[in-house]
């Protein structure tokens, strides 16, 4: 998947969040459905997300070569990756549900604030990757929690079906109790 192809993925994804939540009352910003995040907490972990991979992308290039390495192998495709994280997900859930334990739960006051965040974050990132080289994003590497190391390129990828994946999760969930 190309760069302009990854950067449209990411928009449509978060666009189809963002409508989702606009036909939602705010009600279900504080509500979670029998031990699942709130809608608000959902949307923290989106941002916190997509902080972290902006945050690492700012380091120097150099830098990410020389802490994390080069990949040596052919970049995965998106449905490769799609099916890996569904697999890690399976195998792993109660280490991700460690790695989430101590997530904020934010308040419906706080909703616009991050909203807007989410929304700044994903454009960042857009920004980034169009910034990026086609070598560093298939050749640098990062460490993800769950998936072990992935190019640039493969966890841009994963960012846009993660929120995919949440705004699922949210859909799924929250048409039982509206």
């Amino acid at each position: 998947m190309d760069k302009k192809e990854i950067v449209k993925l990411l928009e449509e994804k978060h666009q189809i969040l963002f409508d989702w939540l606009q036909k939602q009352p705010e009600e279900i910003w504080e509500k979670a459905p029998e031990g699942k995040w709130t809608t608000a907490q959902q949307i923290q972990h989106l941002v916190d997300s997509l902080q972290l991979l902006n945050n690492a992308l700012s380091y120097p290039r150099f830098f990410l070569k020389h802490k994390f390495g080069l990949c040596n192998r052919e970049t995965r495709d998106y449905d490769f990756i799609v099916k890996n994280y569904q697999k890690k997900l399976i195998e792993n859930k109660d280490q991700a549900a460690f790695f989430n334990r101590k997530l904020k739960k934010p308040v419906i006051k706080n909703r616009e604030r991050l909203l807007n965040r989410l929304q700044i974050q994903n454009k960042k990132l857009q920004y980034k990757v169009n910034k990026i080289s086609d070598l560093n994003l298939d050749t640098l590497i990062i460490p993800h929690p769950l998936m072990g190391k992935m190019t640039i390129r493969e966890i841009v990828m994963w960012t846009a079906y993660h929120t995919e994946h949440h705004t699922n999760i949210l859909k799924e969930k929250y048409s039982n109790i509206l």
